[in-house]
């Protein structure tokens, strides 16, 4: 329950003083002992917790997902495997999970999602990471277009949904190989744009090194550069930006 909800309803005469007392007086994170979840973040950042669900205990990860769900009525996990995701469920039946993005959530059936965002991609071996952006920016509440498949080998694919791009309050552009995707959009729209490298291309793009090095080098202004794969990151900065965009 957030701060205001409470307040309201210490005005409206449905809790008392004292009930609202203490609902403050809790600690701002939950001991788990092995976890510290911290409840308090949606009221300090705008955003809840998330779970990264990466080499996490069975146990563990359970139990933080069951807590989480309990507090904020949904969860959202990234970089879950098909087995964690068939543990969760035996707990949480209403639990998804997308194959592609790797992402186990259970999201408020109601949430309405504001302003626009565009998640590109050079390539389809880049979705899996774009899947992670642009379903974090939508649990997060944002409005997505998904334009895949537009790199600069065929620049004209790109152009054609250039209208589109031009419109979002954001770009988030995830590409391996070289990179270039993210300063082609950069000198094409007045918007900020998230750059994504990816670890997609052959050796000597070091596992996304190169196209890291070529986002961060970027001639094209504009372009802020997250790490490597790092598709939360960027639905994250993403939705930041859109709330701002959309007065959300």
């Amino acid at each position: 329950m957030e701060t205001r909800e409470i307040l309201e309803q210490v005005r409206s005469g449905s809790i008392s003083i004292e009930e609202a007392e203490k609902f403050f007086r809790k600690q701002p994170f939950e001991e788990m002992g092995y976890a510290k979840l911290d409840t308090h973040r949606e009221i300090r950042s705008g955003f809840p917790e998330v779970v990264y669900c990466s080499g996490k205990p069975e146990e563990y990860l359970v139990n933080i997902f069951q807590k989480l769900y309990e507090k904020n009525g949904e969860v959202l996990g990234t970089r879950a495997d098909r087995h964690q995701y068939e543990l969760v469920r035996e707990v949480l039946p209403q639990v998804s999970y997308d194959e592609v993005s790797h992402i186990l959530k259970i999201e408020k059936s109601d949430k309405e999602r504001k302003g626009k965002i565009a998640v590109c991609t050079a390539g389809t071996a880049d979705i899996p990471v774009a899947e992670e952006a642009a379903q974090t920016a939508e649990y997060f509440g944002s409005r997505v277009e998904r334009i895949y498949d537009v790199g600069v080998s065929g620049l004209h694919r790109l152009l054609s949904r250039l209208d589109v791009i031009q419109e979002a309050n954001c770009v988030v552009a995830v590409a391996g190989m070289e990179g270039a995707l993210a300063s082609v959009i950069g000198g094409l729209v007045s918007r900020p744009v998230i750059a994504v490298p990816t670890s997609v291309g052959y050796g000597a793009s070091l596992h996304g090194l190169s196209a890291l090095l070529t986002m961060i080098n970027s001639c094209a202004n504009g372009i802020a550069v997250v790490n490597i794969d790092n598709g939360y990151g960027a639905g994250y900065m993403a939705t930041q930006i859109n709330r701002l965009g959309c007065g959300a």
